[in-house]
């Protein structure tokens, strides 16, 4: 692995982790989504890195458009309940 590779694949976590902690502690659901969506798109580009396109190519499709494009129909079409 070179070292801009290494270098890059750090970038990666260190975003995944902050993505994470994000999601995990927001309040607010349409900014967990878009964060869970930063998620999906570090570990597609992680597992690119790591030599295996075409579990990226799936968690791109899956992880980054399907399920937040689900998250965020799901999310517009309730009601908020604000106290």
């Amino acid at each position: 692995m070179s070292t801009f590779a290494f270098i890059f694949l750090l970038f990666s976590v260190t975003i995944l982790i902050i993505a994470a902690f994000f999601a995990a502690f927001k309040k607010d659901l349409l900014q967990a989504v878009i964060a869970t969506s930063i998620i999906s798109l570090s570990l597609a580009v992680i597992f690119y890195i790591l030599q295996a396109p075409d579990v990226a190519l799936t968690e791109a499709a899956i992880g980054v458009a399907l399920s937040t494009i689900v998250f965020v129909l799901t999310i517009r079409n309730t009601k908020r309940m604000e106290e």
